[in-house]
C-alpha cells in the first residue's frame, strides 16, 4: 500500500515539475449545471448586455455573472415562451416539435413536448447527471397530455417543483374575497396613502392558512420595505382584512381557493416517479414566485451536494411574465422601493391598478430586480458565491465545478420593451424584439473571461452546451431526434474562435388543436375603434385581458361583438364582424384592425435578416370567406451598443419588400451584398425544410412508420385514448382509425 501511494506521489511530482499540472494527470470531473431561465426577457432588459434603457433594471447578480463569463451578443430564440424553451431543452426547431406558440390548455399532445424526445434530462442521464426544474415548466400538458402532470418526471428530471401550464393566473381583484372583483387591480390591498380612497388600509387583519388547512391570525400595521399590509399579508401567503382586528374565527367572505398572478398558484411537485398536486390552499404555493422557485432550488442543489452524481439544476423564473404585480419590498433596493412608493401614490392614483401602462414599465424593473437578488441569494446559499463586507456578491468560477447559463426563453413583450427597441414588433414577433434573447455563460472552463462573443447563437445551441460540458455528441446523444444544435463550447475555451454558424433561424405560428380549431382572437391596441391588431396568441380570455386586450373568442365581452358574449373563432372574423356592423362601409380601411401572421418564420446571416409571413384577413370583396395574404421582407440588422447606430427591422426600413397586401419594395441594390444574401437566406431555408419531410404514420418521432409505431400505440391506448402523438387526425381520440395510419404507410423511412 505505502509502495503505491508513493508512486502516485511521484508521478504528481513530476507532472508539475513538467509543467504539466495536475490538471493533465487527473482530469476534472463532469462540472456541475446551473440552467437559468428568464421568461419574456429579451436582450433590450439587460445593462449587462449593453441596453436596458434610460434607467436600466438593477440587476448587480447578473452583471456579476456576466463579467466573470462570456456574453453572446447575437442570440436567437423563438418568439414565444414554449416554442422558446422547447429550442433550449430539446434542442430542436418548431417545425419538428409542432410547438410554434405558448402552449396553452386547448392545444393537442401533437403541439406538447413528446414522450418520445429526448430532453436534455434525459441526454443527461447518459452521462451520469442527476436533473432538478424549478418553476415555469410550459412544455406540455397538463391538459391533453397522458403524463398530465407528471411530464416532467416522464420526460428524465428526477425532480420538479413548480408550474406544469406555466402562466401565473390573473390578478384576483377581491384581494382574497374582502372586495368587490376589481376593487383591487394589484392583487392586494393598499395602504391609504396610495389608494387615495376608501378601499385603503394601513393596518388589518392577516389570516394565513397552514398545511392541515387551519388558519391563525397576526396583525400587521404600516408599511414595512416599502410594502403595505396587504402586500406584506399577501407575501405570508394570507389575506388581509382590512381595518380589522384579529378574530378567533375568520370573515365568512376569505376565499383561500382564489389564485393571484405571482403569489397564490396550486404548486406541482415531482419526485421519484411520484406527483403532488398541491391546492391552492396550501402555503407552499401561497408566497411569492420567484421566492418559491429560488427556495426549492436550494433544497435540491444542497441535497444533491452530498452525492457523487453531478447535477443540473434549471432554474425558470416566473418573472417578467404579465400579469406583472409590486414584488415584495425585501428583494428590492431602497431606490427601487422609493420609486415604486412614489408611483403607486401618485396624485394619478396609479396604483389601483397594476395594468395601467404608465406602472407596468415599474413593475417590470422591479420584477427583474426581485428576480436578481433570488438568484444572488441561490449563488450564496449554496455556496456558488458569496458576499463581501460591504453585502456586495462576489463570484469566482475558478473556485466552483459549475457551469452557470443565464438566458431568456424568448423577447420582451409590449410595454416591457425597453428604448431603443420596437415595442410594436416584440414578444410573439419575428422581429429583433421578439426574439433577441441575452445569453451569458460563466465557469472555470470560460478563457479570458469579461468578453463579448459577437457570433450568430441559437437557443438550440445551449442545449448542445451541456451536452458538450458532459462529454457527450449532443447529435448521437439526442437520437433518433434530429437536433439544430451547433457548438458553444468552442467559443468558451477560444477567444478567437471564429463564427461557427453562418445562418440563424427562428420560427412561430399556431399550434394543433382539436379539428384544426385556433385559439380565440384578441385585439390589441386598439383605441377609438380604430387600429389595433388581433392575435391568436393569447390562450385565454385571462390571458388576452392581462396583456391589454379585448377578447373576440367564445365568452366576449366587447359590445361590438355580434351577438354578445358569443364571439368568432378567428382573427379575420373580426374584421367581417367590424365591416358588418358600419353604416358607412366606405369607412371600413379606417377601423379595421390589423392581422398578426399565423405563420413565420426568419433566417439571417451575419448582415441581414429574410422574413416571411402569412396570415388569412377579411375581404368584402370575398363576402364569408378568408382571404390569404404573405409578406417577405428583407432587413439589414446590427448589434452596436449605440442607440443611434443600432439598425432594428423596424417598419419601413425594409430593403426589400414581395406580397398581396403591401405595396413592394425593391432597394436590394442599395446596400452592397443584399441581394445575394436574399438569396442565399432562401436557399437556406429550402435545404433546413427539406431536413423535416412529413411522415404520416410516425407517432414515436423515430422518422420511421413500422411496426414499432404499431407496438407503440398499443402501449399508449392501454391506459389511455385521448390526445397523443399518434392522434393523426387531430380529433383529441387515439383510436383505430389512427391505428389504421400507421398500417397504411408501413414500411416508411422519412430519414434523409
Amino acid at each position: 500500500m505505502f509502495r503505491k501511494k508513493f508512486i502516485a506521489a511521484m508521478a504528481s511530482f513530476l507532472a508539475i515539475a513538467a509543467g504539466t499540472g495536475l490538471a493533465e494527470a487527473s482530469p476534472p470531473s463532469k462540472p456541475n449545471i446551473l440552467f437559468v431561465i428568464m421568461d419574456d426577457v429579451g436582450i433590450d432588459q439587460l445593462s449587462a448586455m449593453g441596453y436596458g434603457g434610460q434607467t436600466p433594471p438593477k440587476t448587480p447578480t447578473i452583471n456579476e455573472i456576466a463579467e466573470s463569463g462570456i456574453r453572446f451578443r447575437n442570440t436567437w430564440s423563438m418568439p414565444e415562451c414554449s416554442n422558446g424553451r422547447m429550442a433550449l431543452l430539446t434542442g430542436r426547431y418548431p417545425f419538428r416539435t409542432n410547438v410554434y406558440q405558448a402552449i396553452g390548455q386547448s392545444d393537442l399532445a401533437n403541439s406538447q413536448v413528446s414522450p418520445y424526445d429526448v430532453t436534455v434530462a434525459r441526454m443527461m442521464k447518459q452521462a451520469g447527471y442527476r436533473s432538478g426544474f424549478f418553476g415555469k415548466y410550459h412544455l406540455g400538458g397538463p391538459e391533453n397530455n397522458k403524463a398530465v402532470n407528471g411530464s416532467p418526471g416522464q420526460l428524465g428530471w428526477d425532480y420538479f417543483h413548480g408550474w406544469i401550464g406555466g402562466l401565473p393566473a390573473s390578478i384576483d381583484t377581491t384581494a382574497g374575497g374582502v372586495g368587490q372583483s376589481g376593487t383591487y387591480k394589484c392583487g392586494y390591498v393598499p395602504s391609504v396613502a396610495r389608494q387615495l380612497t376608501t378601499e385603503g388600509a394601513n393596518t388589518g387583519a392577516c389570516y394565513i392558512r397552514n398545511t392541515n388547512n387551519q388558519t391563525r391570525c397576526q396583525k400587521i400595521s404600516g408599511d414595512t420595505l416599502g410594502d403595505s399590509p396587504g402586500l406584506a399579508c399577501l407575501n405570508l401567503g394570507g389575506i388581509l382584512v382590512p381595518n380589522a382586528s384579529c378574530q378567533a374565527n375568520p370573515p365568512g367572505n376569505l376565499d383561500f381557493e382564489r389564485q393571484n398572478a405571482h403569489y397564490v398558484s396550486p404548486l406541482v411537485i415531482n419526485r421519484d416517479n411520484s406527483v403532488s398536486e398541491l391546492s391552492v390552499t396550501d402555503p407552499r404555493g401561497r408566497n411569492y414566485r420567484s421566492s418559491i422557485e429560488v427556495n426549492a432550488a436550494i433544497q435540491w442543489i444542497n441535497d444533491n451536494k452530498r452525492r457523487s452524481a453531478p447535477w443540473m439544476a434549471t432554474v425558470s423564473f416566473s418573472a417578467d411574465h404579465t400579469p406583472l404585480q409590486p414584488p415584495p419590498g425585501h428583494l428590492l433596493s431602497s431606490a427601487t422601493r422609493q420609486k415604486l412608493a412614489s408611483t403607486l401614490g401618485s396624485p394619478l392614483n396609479l396604483g389601483t391598478d397594476c395594468t395601467n401602462p404608465a406602472v407596468q414599465r415599474i413593475l417590470s424593473d422591479a420584477m427583474l430586480e426581485a428576480m436578481d437578488t433570488e438568484l444572488g441569494r441561490l449563488l450564496t446559499s449554496t455556496g456558488l458565491a458569496r458576499k463581501d463586507k460591504a453585502g456586495r456578491l462576489v463570484y469566482e468560477p475558478e473556485r466552483t465545478n459549475t457551469l452557470i447559463v443565464i438566458v431568456g426563453d424568448n423577447g420582451s413583450a409590449g410595454i416591457t420593451v425597453q428604448y431603443p427597441f420596437d415595442l410594436l414588433r416584440s414578444k410573439a414577433s419575428p422581429y429583433q424584439t421578439g426574439i433577441w434573447v441575452p445569453l451569458q455563460v460563466s465557469g472555470p472552463m470560460v478563457k479570458q473571461p469579461n468578453r463579448d462573443v459577437p457570433h450568430l447563437v441559437s437557443a438550440a445551441d445551449v442545449y448542445g452546451l451541456f451536452a458538450e460540458a458532459a462529454g457527450l455528441d449532443p447529435h448521437k446523444a439526442s437520437k433518433p431526434n434530429t437536433i439544430d444544435s451547433s457548438p458553444l463550447m468552442p467559443y468558451l475555451r477560444n477567444p478567437l474562435q471564429p463564427a461557427i454558424r453562418t445562418f440563424s433561424y427562428s420560427e412561430g405560428g399556431l399550434n394543433i388543436q382539436k379539428n384544426n380549431a385556433h385559439n380565440g382572437p384578441c385585439v390589441i391596441g386598439r383605441t377609438n375603434d380604430a387600429g389595433g391588431t388581433c392575435s391568436q396568441t393569447p390562450i385565454n380570455k385571462g390571458v388576452c385581458e392581462d396583456n391589454g386586450g379585448v377578447w373576440w373568442g367564445e365568452g366576449a365581452t366587447d359590445p361590438s361583438v355580434t351577438p354578445v358574449n358569443t364571439g368568432v373563432d378567428e382573427c379575420w372574423q373580426v374584421n367581417q364582424e367590424i365591416y358588418g356592423s358600419l353604416t358607412d362601409p366606405n369607412t371600413y380601411n379606417d377601423v379595421k384592425v390589423g392581422q398578426a401572421p399565423q405563420i413565420y418564420y426568419t433566417a439571417r446571416d451575419a448582415r441581414f435578416k429574410f422574413i416571411h409571413s402569412e396570415w388569412k384577413d377579411y375581404d368584402p370583396d370575398a363576402v364569408g370567406v378568408a382571404t390569404s395574404y404573405y409578406l417577405d421582407e428583407l432587413y439589414e440588422v446590427n448589434e452596436s451598443k449605440n442607440p443611434t447606430d443600432l439598425k432594428l427591422d423596424r417598419d419601413g426600413d425594409a430593403l426589400h419588400i414581395s406580397s398581396n397586401a403591401v405595396d413592394p419594395v425593391n432597394d436590394l441594390d442599395s446596400v452592397d451584398g443584399a441581394a445575394e444574401s436574399m438569396q442565399a437566406l432562401q436557399d437556406y431555408l429550402a435545404e433546413l425544410f427539406a431536413t423535416q419531410p412529413s411522415c404520416q404514420g410516425d407517432g414515436n418521432g423515430d422518422r420511421v412508420v413500422n411496426i414499432k409505431d404499431v407496438s407503440d400505440y398499443w402501449r399508449t391506448v392501454r391506459t389511455w385514448t385521448g390526445s397523443s402523438t399518434f392522434d393523426f387526425d387531430y380529433n383529441a381520440v387515439t383510436d383505430r382509425n389512427d391505428l389504421q395510419t400507421i398500417w397504411a404507410n408501413i414500411p416508411s423511412d422519412c430519414r434523409n
